[in-house]
C-alpha cells in the first residue's frame, strides 16, 4: 500500500468501507451506548446518517472532484443525521467539505486540515461540548496528527491513515477517565467507538480489503480499548428514570428559511433552547437547520422555531418511557445463574465459554482487574446469582469488595489459578440450589492441583532455590517448586510433583499451552509426556494466555 494523494473517486469508495463497516458493527456500538440516557442507538443513530450520505453518494456521476464527492457525503449525513452523534458526524463531515471546497484530490497535510476543520466544526455544534465523546475523540485525532505532520511533513495519504487509527484508538481508551458514566458503565463512548468504525473502513479499502471480512468479528475491548473487559454492554442499572431532567427529545430541520436568517438568529436559537433544555445540537446547512435538543416543553420548541421558517421531518420520542422499557426488558431476561471468571489468552476464553461461562473479564497476573470493572461485569450478567471466578490470589479481595456493591447475590469462589477456575466451572450444575453448587464447586476446585510454567524476570533466591533472571520456573498451587533452564525440563519435573501431591494413580492431566508455544512444540512435549506416563490421560487445549508457557491442571 503507497498512496500518495486521493481523488474523488478513492474518496467515494472509503465512504462507502467506511459505511459498510459502521453498519457491520452497528450493535456493537449500540451495546456501549450510556450517553446522555441509555437508550443503546448510537451505532443505530450514526449508521443511519452514514447511510444518508451513501445515498446522497449515489448521484454523484463516476469521475466527481473531491469537492463534490465531499459536498455530497457532507449534505446527505445532515439531512439523515439522526440523534446527538449523528448530527456530530454529519458536523465533521462538513467540515471536511469546506475543507476541500474546490479540491480535485487531496494529500495528508490536506487531509489533516480537514480533520481539524471537522472537529472545530463538530464542537461548534454542540451548545455545551462534553469531554469524554466522540468530540474529544475526532479532536485528538486532529492534534496529533497534526504533530505527526510537522514532524514528517513528508507522509503519504495511507501513513496519516495509520496515524488516524492509532491516536483514535489511544484517544477511546481515555474516555471512560474524561466521563464519569462512562467510568461507571464500564465502556468507552459508543460515539467515538462508531467514528473509528467508519475509519477503519477507511483504512480496509486503502488496504484493498474485503468490509465483510475485515468487520464480522466485534474487536475485544480487552485487547484494543479498555484493557480490562470483554464483551459489556452499558450498565443500565446506574440510571434512574427520575433522574433524566429534561424528558423529550425533539429532531427536525427548519426548512425555507425567513428572508435574511442570519447568524444572529443562529445565536437567538441556542440561547431560547439553551434555557429550555439541554443537549443541543444546532446543525447549520446552505438553507435550512437541524436541531436537536431535549426538554420537557416540546411544544415550545416548535413554535419557537416556526418563527424562522418552516419546519421538516419533526420527531418527538419520550425518554422516560424508553428507558422505562429498557430497564423492564431487562428485568424480563434476568436469570436465576451465571458464571462470571478472570480470564487470559482467547484460548482459554474459548474454554470458559465451552463450559457455560458467558461473562468473562480479562485480566490476571500483570492485569489485575479493578472493583469497578468487576462490579460491571456482574451487572452485565443480569441475572438474581452470579458466581465469580477470580482466577487469581491478587484479584480474591477485589472481588470480595465488588460483591459489597452488587444488588444481585454473589458467591466469589477463591480460585487462584485458571485451571482452578475451568473445574470450579464445570462443576456447576444449572438445576441445583445455591448451596448445592457453592459446595460442589468448592470440593471440585479442592481436587484439582494446579500448575504454571513461565519465566523469572529477576535474580532471586526462594524456599531454596536459587533463581536466575531467564530462569524456567514452574509453579505448584501458586509456590515455586521447580527451575530448569528449558520449558520442557521444568514442565516434566513440575507434572512430577503434581501427580505425585494429588495420589491418584490414572490422573486425567490438561495442558494449555500459551501464545509463546507453537502447536508443534506443544503436541511434541504431550507425546513425550503421555510416553512417559502411559497411566495418565493427557488433554492438550491451545490456551494463548501471555506469559505463561503452560498452565497444567492434574485431577
Amino acid at each position: 500500500m503507497n498512496v500518495q494523494t486521493v481523488d474523488g473517486e478513492l474518496l467515494r469508495s472509503m465512504f462507502l468501507g467506511g459505511a459498510a463497516n459502521l453498519e457491520l458493527n452497528r450493535a456493537y456500538v449500540d451495546s456501549l451506548n450510556v450517553f446522555p440516557v441509555p437508550d443503546g442507538d448510537t451505532g443505530t443513530n450514526m449508521s443511519m446518517t452514514m447511510q444518508g450520505a451513501v445515498k446522497e453518494l449515489n448521484n454523484v456521476p463516476q469521475g466527481a472532484s473531491v469537492s463534490t464527492v465531499m459536498d455530497a457525503v457532507s449534505i446527505g449525513a445532515l439531512k439523515n443525521a439522526r440523534g446527538n452523534s449523528g448530527v456530530i458526524l454529519s458536523q465533521l463531515f462538513r467540515g471536511f467539505s469546506v475543507s476541500l471546497k474546490g479540491a480535485s484530490s487531496f494529500d495528508a497535510a490536506a487531509f489533516v486540515a480537514a480533520l481539524e476543520a471537522g472537529s472545530a466544526k463538530a464542537y461548534k455544534a454542540v451548545m455545551r461540548p462534553k469531554e469524554g465523546t466522540i468530540l474529544t475523540v475526532s479532536r485528538m485525532i486532529a492534534e496529533d496528527c497534526r504533530a505527526a505532520l510537522d514532524e514528517n511533513p513528508d507522509l503519504r495519504f495511507d501513513q496519516i491513515m495509520e496515524k488516524v487509527l492509532q491516536y483514535g484508538d489511544e484517544a477511546l481508551k481515555k474516555t471512560p477517565d474524561l466521563l464519569p458514566v462512562l467510568k461507571e458503565a464500564g465502556v468507552v463512548d459508543s460515539g467515538g467507538m462508531g467514528l473509528m468504525m467508519v475509519y477503519r473502513g477507511f483504512m480496509a479499502v486503502l488496504n484493498g480489503e474485503d468490509i465483510g471480512a475485515a468487520s464480522d468479528v466485534e474487536p475485544k475491548q480487552e485487547e484494543t480499548y479498555l484493557g480490562e473487559q470483554q464483551g459489556e454492554a452499558a450498565n443500565l442499572e446506574v440510571f434512574d428514570t427520575d433522574s433524566i431532567e429534561f424528558g423529550y427529545c425533539s429532531e427536525f430541520f427548519i426548512i425555507h428559511l425567513k428572508e435574511g436568517f442570519s447568524e444572529r438568529d443562529l445565536e437567538q436559537i441556542r440561547d431560547f433552547y439553551n434555557r429550555l433544555g439541554d443537549s443541543l445540537v444546532l446543525a447549520p446547512g446552505d438553507d435550512f437547520v437541524k436541531i436537536h435538543v431535549h426538554s420537557n416543553a416540546p411544544g415550545d420548541v416548535l413554535r419557537f422555531a416556526l418563527q424562522y421558517g418552516e419546519l421538516d421531518k419533526i420527531k418527538i420520542e419520550n425518554m422516560r418511557e424508553q428507558n422505562r422499557q429498557l430497564l423492564n426488558e431487562r428485568a424480563k431476561n434476568e436469570r436465576e445463574y451465571a458464571l462470571l471468571a478472570v480470564s487470559a489468552g482467547i484460548g482459554i476464553d474459548e474454554v470458559f465459554h465451552s463450559i457455560g461461562v458467558e461473562q468473562l473479564i480479562s485480566g490476571g497476573q500483570t492485569m489485575n482487574p479493578s472493583i469497578d470493572t468487576i462490579v460491571n461485569a456482574v451487572r452485565a450478567c443480569n441475572a438474581r446469582n452470579v458466581f465469580v471466578l477470580p482466577n487469581n490470589s491478587n484479584i480474591i479481595l477485589a472481588a470480595e469488595q465488588a460483591k459489597e456493591l452488587c444488588s444481585c447475590n454473589v458467591v466469589v469462589l477463591h480460585t487462584k489459578t485458571i485451571p482452578q477456575g475451568i473445574t470450579a466451572a464445570m462443576a456447576f450444575n444449572p438445576d441445583a440450589s445455591l448451596e448445592e453448587n457453592t459446595e460442589s464447586m468448592e470440593d471440585a476446585i479442592s481436587l484439582v492441583v494446579s500448575g504454571a510454567v513461565t519465566y523469572a524476570i529477576r535474580d532471586t533466591s526462594i524456599n531454596g532455590n536459587q533463581i536466575h533472571e531467564g530462569d524456567i520456573i514452574g509453579l505448584m498451587d501458586n509456590k515455586i517448586v521447580s527451575v530448569h533452564t528449558g520449558v520442557a525440563d521444568t514442565v516434566e519435573d513440575l507434572l512430577e510433583q503434581m501427580v505425585e501431591k494429588s495420589g491418584i494413580d490414572e490422573p486425567i492431566v490438561n495442558l494449555y499451552y500459551g501464545d509463546q508455544v507453537s502447536a508443534e512444540q506443544a503436541e511434541e512435549l504431550c507425546t513425550n509426556l503421555s510416553e512417559a506416563r502411559p497411566e495418565a490421560e493427557f488433554i492438550l487445549t491451545p490456551g494463548e494466555q501471555p506469559l505463561y508457557y503452560y498452565y497444567l491442571s492434574v485431577e
